[in-house]
């Protein structure tokens, strides 16, 4: 295995949407060579009053502490896309650099649905990379362009040493009922089509790359029975 390979990750529950039992989870991948991966970041300190649905819990980096990580510890947030329950602490890692899909970033400069939270994803530009469709990321932890949920949208390939290939759809499929091969798209709607091509990319890249877990994005029956920090998948 590569030196600096991916060698556990944790998965945490920051907080949820009540109405609806819909967990708000992040994730953190661990290197060999010590570095720390941040998978979004979860719900803002404060909850904007549009957004009264969600209910933080433990934050991140109440929970990163708890492992007995700092936010200056974090080498690098892989941002998925910046929905207020994605993106909302991104401006605690200082030290960090921040990973998008350069036509996320770009389609969040002037649309209002990321407007509430531009003090946590618009970093400095020296610190933001951009990059463009599938990308190995580092080894045993690869970027997966899934469009449809937002512009730009990217799921996370994670393999490690025992457990395999885990893929973390986030919102790309967020609950396990949707990953099927009889999505409808519907060609007057772009955004539904984006939706479907990015579900059967993900059901492809399972099926060829022998993948041994699907972490669905707000799946709380699936979440109910996944191993959560302190524990964690190696």
């Amino acid at each position: 295995m590569s030196r600096n390979a991916v060698k556990r990750l944790y998965l945490m529950e920051v907080g949820s949407m009540p109405e609806y039992q819909i967990p708000i989870v992040c994730y953190l991948a661990q290197t060999d060579d010590g570095r720390n991966i941040l998978i979004d970041s979860g719900l803002p300190e404060i909850i904007p009053e549009e957004a009264s649905d969600f209910e933080n819990g433990q934050d991140v980096i109440e929970q990163l502490a708890s492992i007995g990580l700092q936010p200056d510890d974090i080498d690098t947030v892989v941002s998925t896309h910046y929905d207020i329950d994605h993106a909302g602490r991104h401006a605690a890692f200082t030290k960090a650099q921040y990973v998008v899909q350069r036509a996320h970033h770009l389609d969040a400069a002037s649309n209002p649905r990321f407007a509430a939270l531009r003090s946590q994803w618009d970093q400095p530009m020296e610190r933001i990379r951009l990059v463009d469709g599938d990308v190995q990321l580092l080894p045993g932890l690869e970027l997966i362009e899934t469009s449809g949920h937002v512009p730009g949208h990217q799921s996370v390939m994670v393999r490690l040493p025992k457990t395999g290939a885990v893929l973390l759809t986030v919102d790309a499929v967020p609950f396990g009922r949707g990953f099927t091969h009889d999505t409808e798209g519907d060609g007057s709607n772009p955004e539904a089509e984006a939706t479907r091509i990015s579900t059967l990319k993900l059901l492809d890249l399972t099926e060829h790359e022998q993948t041994e877990l699907v972490i669905f994005g707000h799946d709380v029956a699936q979440w109910e029975g996944l191993k959560k920090l302190p524990e964690y998948y190696e």
